[in-house]
C-alpha cells in the first residue's frame, strides 16, 4: 500500500499594501534608544549607521518573534491595537528594524508592536524590515 503525502497549504494574506516602502526617520531614533540601553551607545550608533544603508528585505512575522525570542502582543497590548487601527484608517506602517549582535541573538530594534500585529493576521504574513549584523 503506498503512503499519500499529505499537503498542507497555508494561505498567508499578502499585506504589502498597508507598509511603507521606506523607514521612517523617527523610527531610526527610537532604534537608537532602545539599542543603547541593551548595548551602549557606541555600539548603537554603529547598528544605527547599518541599519540606515541596509536594504528593506521581507521577513516572517513568526521568525522575527523566534530570532528575537519574543512572544507575539496579542491585540489587547496597546501598542499592538494602535497599529490595527492605524491600518483600518488606511494609514501605512514604517518597515521594521532588526539587529542581531556578535554574540548571535537577535533583537527588533524598533517596530515589536508592528510585528505583533502583523503576526495576529499570520504568523507567516511578510513584513518589510531592514537587518543589521554587528560585527
Amino acid at each position: 500500500m503506498a503512503k499519500h503525502k499529505r499537503s498542507i497549504e497555508i494561505e498567508v494574506p499578502e499585506i504589502k499594501h498597508l507598509w511603507h516602502k521606506q523607514v521612517e526617520e523617527n523610527d531610526y531614533h527610537a532604534a537608537l534608544a532602545f539599542l543603547s540601553l541593551k548595548v551602549g551607545t557606541r555600539r548603537a550608533k554603529a547598528l544605527v549607521k547599518k541599519l540606515r544603508s541596509a536594504e528593506i528585505v521581507p521577513m516572517r512575522a513568526n521568525d522575527i518573534l523566534r530570532a528575537s525570542a519574543l512572544p507575539a502582543l496579542d491585540m489587547t497590548d496597546p501598542g499592538t491595537h494602535r497599529n490595527m487601527i492605524k491600518t483600518i484608517e488606511g494609514r501605512r506602517l514604517s518597515p521594521i528594524l532588526v539587529v542581531t549582535f556578535a554574540n548571535g541573538t537577535s533583537t527588533i530594534a524598533d517596530g515589536y508592536h508592528r510585528v505583533s500585529w502583523a503576526y495576529q493576521i499570520s504568523p507567516w504574513v511578510l513584513v518589510p524590515g531592514k537587518l543589521a549584523t554587528e560585527e
